[in-house]
């Protein structure tokens, strides 16, 4: 039997749950659940957990056989919501995707698993992403940087050599073996966001690893205000001064900061969009002073940081030190 031939039957016999949070997005949700009805391993049972949608995401969801689980719009969490959904299903391996991504093949589910059936101590897997249809040049140059086409594997060691890139992961499409993850006590509630993030760190210092699967790919894009990058990078200024032992275990991302912004010069120069490559500049100086606010965000009025931020509904669900 080939290794090929080994890997589908362990893809056929391990139980797969597909977890999607959704909010107002009925759009996109039907074409995301439309291509998973055609994916060459379908998962076992899809649940939608729906934050008080107002447009018809709960019946497209329940048109297409997934269970939905309803919640208020309040009540939403990036990490306990997630976590609600691996208690609510059954499934070995817990699939997560966000409802505004498109799988770009039908293999998606089956190569994002992969990793975690072929390896023992792979405890999660996330896909890669491409720019989304209609995508402008800032925002593919942002997934073509972060999601290359070569796979990889991560462990704790290569914090040394990457730093906090080696916890780099996403929610919008990843996979994760419910007994690794349940031993971090699934997903942490109370976070800005970054959840993903936040578990990739503590699996990796469980001792488990973590893949990315570049050949299982979605399309999944923003085209973001200036107002929105900055704001986005304020968020992650507070999730890093919230969460500091995510800096002080893995280290900083000065370097790949450095090779972004490289990159930025080389591919859109190259093209000669000049006037993209100065909107580029501007945005990069936009997140650093984001970021920079956000880990100064306990000397700002409370009302001050709301309005800077991207998330604002954390600020009144949490008490903040």
């Amino acid at each position: 039997m080939t290794d090929d031939t080994q890997q589908q039957d362990r893809s056929a016999t391990a139980t797969i749950s597909v977890i999607i949070p959704t909010k107002n997005g009925a759009a996109t949700l039907r074409e995301l659940l439309a291509a998973l009805r055609i994916q060459t391993r379908r998962p076992d049972e899809i649940l939608v957990i729906d934050s008080a949608s107002d447009d018809d995401s709960v019946a497209v969801a329940e048109a297409y056989g997934a269970i939905v689980h309803r919640i208020g719009a309040d009540d939403f969490d990036h990490g306990a919501t997630r976590s609600l959904g691996a208690k609510m299903t059954h499934g070995e391996v817990l699939v997560y995707f966000t409802q505004d991504v498109l799988p770009a093949d039908r293999a998606v589910i089956e190569n994002l698993v992969a990793p975690l059936l072929r390896h023992k101590d792979v405890a999660m897997s996330y896909g890669r992403q491409l720019p989304a249809f209609g995508a402008d040049e800032l925002a593919a140059h942002l997934r073509c940087f972060n999601y290359p086409p070569e796979p990889a594997i991560r462990e704790f060691a290569d914090r040394e050599q990457l730093g906090l890139a080696a916890i780099f992961a996403s929610n919008s499409c990843a996979a994760y073996r419910r007994s690794m993850l349940a031993e971090t006590g699934f997903f942490p509630d109370g976070l800005i966001f970054g959840e993903d993030t936040w578990v990739a760190g503590r699996l990796l210092m469980c001792g488990y690893k973590i893949a990315y699967a570049a050949d299982a790919a979605v399309y999944h894009s923003h085209n973001q205000s200036r107002q929105d990058e900055f704001r986005r990078y304020f968020d992650i200024g507070v999730l890093h001064e919230t969460e500091n032992w995510l800096l002080t275990t893995y280290g900083g991302a000065g370097g790949r900061g450095i090779r972004y912004i490289k990159s930025g010069i080389i591919s859109l120069g190259g093209r000669r969009s000049y006037s993209a490559l100065a909107e580029f500049m501007v945005r990069v100086a936009l997140k650093w002073v984001g970021y920079q606010m956000g880990r100064r965000f306990r000397l700002l009025p409370r009302s001050v940081a709301i309005r800077l931020s991207l998330n604002r509904n954390w600020w009144s669900r949490r008490a903040i030190d």
